[in-house]
């Protein structure tokens, strides 16, 4: 279990929290408080619960000290998103932030998607119809900005 520290970091990372290492530190605890009702076979989906409960009471209790609201919030995050590849994070920041979340819990986080729909409250078959047009959006995207850059660099080549 406390080997999910670093993902949890990470998740809280790329959700915009102010502070990951001590969202992931307060989920370890609440873990250790509660260890018996933490499933011992795959304690995954519940520490990505409760980092999520606590993610959302971070903003709460930021949102009365800043102007930021939960669109501003899923704005930001997906800039957090580490990647290579600027067209990546490009379609990233075009999902909804329903989008992003299921696909990075399944892409970033390395949950099932059984997993991903235990730590979203939500049922197996309706993450997975989730998943599935976050993957055909993200594709679709990913497709629409790899021809605008081959015209771009087709136009700067004939402009050279």
């Amino acid at each position: 279990m406390f080997a999910q520290f670093d993902p949890l970091v990470a998740y809280a990372a790329r959700r915009g929290s102010r502070d990951p290492e001590g969202i992931a530190a307060e989920t370890m605890a609440i873990a250790w408080r509660r260890l018996s009702a933490v499933p011992a076979d795959d304690p995954r989906p519940w520490l990505f619960v409760t980092a999520r409960n606590l993610l959302m009471a971070e903003r709460r209790v930021a949102r009365p000290h800043s102007q930021l609201d939960e669109a501003t919030a899923d704005a930001r995050y997906p800039t957090d998103v580490q990647t290579a590849d600027p067209l990546v994070a490009s379609a990233l920041r075009r999902l909804s932030p329903g989008e992003r979340e299921v696909l990075l819990l399944v892409a970033w986080d390395d949950l099932t998607p059984s997993q991903g729909a235990e730590a979203l409250g939500i049922s197996g078959v309706a993450f997975r119809v989730r998943l599935l047009r976050a993957r055909r959006r993200f594709k679709h995207l990913m497709e629409q900005l790899q021809r605008a850059t081959d015209r771009s660099k087709l136009v700067e080549m004939e402009s050279a």
